[in-house]
């Protein structure tokens, strides 16, 4: 199994706003093969530190994610989104090769 993390911070007051575009997001990675399971996850303590964790069955399946059309549609659809703040934002990114169960 191979987990990526791709973790932002934004200001509190936008953090639901931020969710809720999660709410109703595409799902087009759910369709990709290898693609397992998407969790949004926010951390209690820091209201705007938001993080997508998405877990693959191999690190070649995630490769083949991030080289799709897909993938390129829907980031390409990120830098268009009205509030520019939030269109700015880089996530940090963080792979893990599962080791152990």
């Amino acid at each position: 199994m191979y987990i990526v993390h791709s973790t932002f911070v934004v200001p509190d007051e936008k953090a639901e706003e931020v969710i809720s575009i999660y709410h109703t997001r595409s799902g087009l990675v759910d369709k990709a093969d290898g693609f397992q399971r998407f969790l949004l996850l926010q951390n209690e303590k820091k209201p705007g530190e938001i993080t997508v964790h998405m877990e693959w069955d191999t690190k070649g399946d995630f490769m083949k994610w991030v080289q799709s059309e897909d993938y390129k549609r829907i980031h390409d659809l990120e830098k268009k989104y009205p509030d520019q703040e939030l269109a700015s934002i880089i996530p940090s990114i963080d792979r893990y090769k599962v080791v152990a169960y």
